[in-house]
């Protein structure tokens, strides 16, 4: 016991994982406080939107903690947890697009749809990963299965429904921050899948010898990035909103 709580504390000066996995956590908290305190300070249409900013980031913040004892105890990926916090955080992500089409005529029905495909896209790909036999085959028939889920978001939020209803929603703030969402989707969710190809069978790992090591950096980089910029967008709709209206 001595021993494991002592591995628990000591972050490794020459591994980035354990790095990135201690500073995802406290970065994610900082966010998810401030979050929940600037939640306080915008118009009322925004106050939802901001709350799921708050919440994507603080469940990823109290995974983080677990997944970075798990890691420096084991030094084994804790792929369960991290799929656990995916499909918590992701769909929170989606809800967001609805939240904030919603005042130009945004249905119920596309929350679910956005919830749907990415809550597939989530499970396809824990099978690939946590069941994985080794084989190319069974790597890319579930990576695909994957990025079917993937494709219908992003083409949701470029071309689709939720870049219809911002275009029509007339407010250039709501229109411009529904662009920078859908870059998040394009360029940061698209992280993911490198980390996911340098698992045993994935092609980085069987044509350039990427170690499966390198995933939880892959991973611990995206979820940063895309869970605090996609709250920081939602933040920046609020406040440039109410900008505007004074």
């Amino acid at each position: 016991m001595k021993t494991t709580l002592l591995n628990i504390v000591n972050i490794p000066v020459d591994d980035p994982i354990a790095f990135t996995f201690f500073t995802g956590y406290m970065a994610m908290l900082a966010a998810s406080v401030f979050f929940f305190v600037e939640r306080g300070s915008v118009d009322g249409k925004w106050k939802l939107s901001l709350l799921v900013s708050a919440l994507i980031t603080g469940i990823a913040a109290v995974h983080y903690y677990y997944m970075r004892d798990y890691y420096l105890s084991t030094g084994q990926t804790p792929t369960a947890l991290r799929y656990i916090d995916w499909t918590l955080t992701v769909p929170l992500m989606c809800v967001e697009f609805y939240l904030l089409t919603k005042a130009a005529g945004a249905k119920i029905d596309l929350m679910w749809k956005l919830i749907i495909a990415s809550v597939w896209m989530l499970v396809t790909g824990y099978i690939g990963e946590a069941f994985t036999d080794g084989s190319t085959s069974h790597s890319f028939t579930w990576g695909a299965l994957s990025t079917i889920g993937y494709v219908y978001v992003l083409y949701t939020a470029w071309l689709g429904e939720v870049a219809k209803l911002a275009e029509k929603s007339g407010d250039p703030v709501v229109i411009k921050g529904i662009r920078s969402l859908a870059w998040f989707v394009l360029v940061g969710w698209a992280i993911y899948p490198i980390g996911y190809m340098c698992m045993p069978g994935g092609w980085l790992n069987t044509g350039l010898g990427w170690s499966s090591s390198n995933i939880d950096l892959f991973y611990n980089i995206a979820d940063a990035i895309n869970k605090i910029g996609f709250g920081l967008v939602v933040y920046g709709i609020a406040i440039g909103s109410k900008a505007k209206a004074a």
